[in-house]
């Protein structure tokens, strides 16, 4: 099989940076980001040891884009699209036939649309993945939570765009009311209609976040929104909040303030086989974040399209359909990649600690 390549970039500048340079984590972040905007993109890790449950093999490389989640939305757009390029062309020259975009470089501009067409090799968001992974984190939280889905109340927060309006489809197939939250009451009745069509769940709509969160036992939040949206005093007690959207949808106060919800980033993926990503020139052990032999659900969508051979813009743009979620999801499956835990708020969460969640609530 084909070699991949991944994007990835500092979440945390001070911290990130300072885990190499510790000296430079004491600068301001505001002089650590212009910093970066003076740093050349570099592969610098490679990822070895990922073998299929049918046998085929893939590796692949991280390649760095030194920009903060900041700078991708405030720099000019061109600019960014100029560093994405370049590190598409590093990974060109690597040999990769599949370019994934992760975390914020999946979010800026027209997600990865403008990039495929300047690259010779094919690009995918993996927010068909991610999708699903979300789909499956948030059931396997509920139920850890005692939370019974099919008598249960969800939410999806940014209902109105495509990735929001697939959670919405996905979710109805299990609970018994939907409320579909937005800006835009129009867009959330196209939603509503398509979603009547299923005849499955209740749905409402609701275009103040509090008053749609009011009864949710589970919820899904993918909004576009530069700030968090979801805060403490919005959430049912013992709740399960899944966060997918970047920026975070979900204020740190909540972290901090109920420890009687759960809240999630989606799911932590097992990478099939021995996965070791080591970086290059040492061979020194490479952490971008995650439990060794785990992955983003957006980094395993593109490792599993290399296994299958599907060298091919997978998931683009904005929108995100239950047809490739399945789809996506059946391709995985079928490799032997799996939901093998939980993060929230760039940490790993213990069945231990969500049990305490658990009966904080009182379930």
């Amino acid at each position: 099989m084909e070699p991949f390549a991944f994007l990835i970039h500092p979440i945390d500048v001070r911290r990130d940076v300072a885990r190499k340079y510790p000296l430079l984590g004491l600068l301001p972040e505001r002089v650590l980001e212009w910093l970066l905007t003076h740093r050349e993109p570099l592969a610098v890790a490679e990822m070895r040891g990922i073998r299929s449950v049918t046998g085929a093999t893939t590796h692949g490389w991280l390649i760095g884009c030194p920009l903060s989640p900041r700078q991708f939305l405030e720099l000019p757009l061109e600019f960014v699209y100029g560093r994405m390029e370049e590190c598409g062309r590093i990974a060109e020259a690597l040999g990769a036939k599949i370019l994934g975009l992760g975390a914020f470089t999946s979010v800026v501009g027209d997600g990865g649309i403008t990039l495929a067409r300047r690259l010779s090799i094919a690009v995918t968001t993996g927010n068909s993945y991610t999708v699903a992974t979300a789909i499956e984190g948030t059931r396997e939280a509920a139920r850890l939570m005692g939370i019974e889905l099919a008598t249960a109340s969800a939410a999806v927060v940014g209902a109105s765009g495509s990735i929001g309006a697939t959670c919405a489809e996905l979710l109805a197939r299990d609970v018994a009311r939907v409320a579909l939250i937005g800006r835009s009451q129009t867009r959330l009745q196209t939603v509503f209609e398509r979603l009547q069509k299923l005849g499955k769940a209740a749905v409402t709509l609701h275009t103040n976040v509090a008053e749609g969160l009011r009864e949710a036992d589970v919820v899904v939040t993918v909004s576009s929104a530069a700030e968090a949206i979801v805060e403490p005093e919005f959430l049912k007690r013992g709740a399960v909040v899944c966060d997918v959207a970047r920026p975070r949808d979900v204020s740190i106060r909540v972290a901090r303030e109920r420890n009687d919800v759960l809240v999630i980033e989606g799911g932590v993926v097992q990478v099939p086989g021995a996965m070791e990503c080591l970086q290059i020139g040492t061979n020194k052990p490479f952490n971008f974040g995650f439990p060794p032999k785990t992955a983003y659900a957006c980094m395993s969508e593109t490792m599993a399209l290399a296994l299958e051979g599907r060298y091919e813009s997978f998931t683009l743009g904005k929108e995100v359909h239950v047809k490739q979620v399945d789809e996506i999801t059946e391709i995985c499956t079928r490799h032997g990649f799996r939901l093998a835990g939980f993060r929230s708020f760039e940490r790993a969460v213990s069945e231990d600690e969500i049990e305490r969640i658990r009966k904080r609530a009182g379930r």
